[in-house]
């Protein structure tokens, strides 16, 4: 395996050439992307908290509903490959403005379709462009920073997917307030802005290497990187992990603990605010330790919360607390595999590892939620999901303790 620094990192440490963490801009293009990254996940995870509601005026069974939240997670993180590409050769500022102004439509389409299971499959299905977002912002955060600095700015970048939180804290609200329409119109009002505010502030970091050649053969080359399908199995456990929680979690515990579709929104926007927060965290830690060694306390720690919360304690805030444990771990562990990915992914191909390591994190939170709903309409149990999370978290820490721990002495 052949480990590649960007040259622009080099250059950092080396000769002072190319953008160092304090050039001029590079923390005004941070804050935009982050917001690019916040807004968009917004629109992606709106079906999320009115899932429970859709599916008693619907009268869905639990997989239908499992189904209709999962879709734009499905499509949102394949998707990331070919963005991810195509913002190598393209740039973040044309890539962040067209996938906004294309999860306009979706949004706009599902503020007139919720009466039809179908349409709203449909729509949902286009709304997942919203989740492709993550592959604009990495490589061009990346491209931003030098190496000791990188881990902490994509973390913080990682920010952006508190847009899940503010969906989870608004959405119920404004569909119960202003009527079933009010937050899809919202929303697509905003990524309107938001696409304004891209195409007139962002500009790519001095030095950035445009990628040469097509953009549809970059995600085969990169596929012919051994990290790349290493980083892919850590995110799909941490990333994957959160987002399948932030998508489900409202069901989870309206159809466990009893409680009304506004508690287990907010309760799940507190959820993700945690994760949040600790995805920075990580990426800061990753700078100073490295992130092999936070990977594996942030999977150990999953692994056992997750089976305290497969017995379901009937006191909620023992169940708070695992399913907060798991938030601030699984925001570290992410912040810490895109440490990695900012180390060792070579500089012009950013995008396009960030394309398919983000598309098997997605794709890691599209499945959880598939089989909880399955399991549970099957058992009346969620402990087998739980369960089956605790063993992944804990097969990943020995991974990455046992197969990657020359990372920390190579990187």
């Amino acid at each position: 395996m052949t480990l590649t620094n960007s040259p622009i990192g080099e250059s950092a440490k080396g000769t002072g050439i190319g953008p160092p963490a304090a050039a001029r801009g590079a923390g005004l293009n941070l804050v935009v992307a982050t917001i690019g990254f916040m807004v968009n996940f917004w629109a992606w995870a709106l079906l999320g908290p009115l899932g429970p509601g859709i599916k008693e005026r619907l009268g869905l069974s639990f997989a239908a509903q499992s189904l209709l939240v999962a879709v734009p997670v499905l499509v949102g993180s394949l998707g990331r490959i070919p963005i991810g590409a195509l913002t190598d050769r393209y740039g973040a500022r044309i890539m962040f403005t067209l996938v906004s102004l294309a999860t306009v439509v979706p949004v706009v389409v599902l503020a007139f379709v919720q009466s039809s299971y179908p349409a709203m499959i449909v729509a949902g299905f286009f709304l997942g462009i919203g989740g492709t977002a993550f592959a604009v912002g990495v490589p061009h955060v990346s491209a931003w920073y030098p190496p000791a600095r990188r881990g902490f700015a994509i973390g913080a970048f990682g920010v952006g997917m508190g847009g899940t939180a503010i969906s989870n804290l608004t959405t119920v609200k404004l569909s119960n307030a202003y009527g079933p329409k009010t937050p899809f119109l919202v929303v697509a009002g905003v990524l309107a802005a938001y696409a304004v505010l891209a195409y007139t502030v962002l500009r790519g970091a001095p030095g950035r290497q445009v990628a040469a050649g097509s953009p549809w053969r970059r995600p085969a080359e990169v596929a012919r990187l051994t990290i790349t399908w290493q980083l892919c199995l850590l995110y799909a456990v941490g990333f994957g992990g959160f987002v399948a929680f932030s998508v489900y979690l409202p069901a989870y515990l309206r159809t466990a603990y009893g409680l009304d579709i506004n508690d287990a929104a907010l309760r799940t926007a507190g959820f993700v605010v945690l994760a949040v927060i600790a995805r920075p965290i990580g990426g800061w830690l990753s700078d100073r330790l490295h992130p092999v060694p936070v990977l594996v306390w942030s999977f150990s720690g999953i692994a056992g919360l997750a089976v305290v919360q497969a017995f379901q304690p009937r006191l909620m805030p023992v169940g708070t607390i695992a399913f907060l444990g798991m938030a601030g771990l699984l925001g570290a562990a992410s912040g810490a595999v895109f440490a990695l990915v900012g180390k060792l992914a070579p500089a012009d191909k950013v995008g396009s590892v960030t394309g398919v390591v983000g598309a098997a994190g997605g794709l890691g939170g599209f499945v959880p939620p598939l089989v909880m709903g399955w399991v549970y309409g099957a058992e009346h149990s969620y402990a087998i999901g739980l369960m089956l999370l605790s063993d992944v978290a804990l097969a990943a820490a020995v991974y990455t303790g046992v197969k990657m721990a020359s990372l920390a002495r190579r990187s």
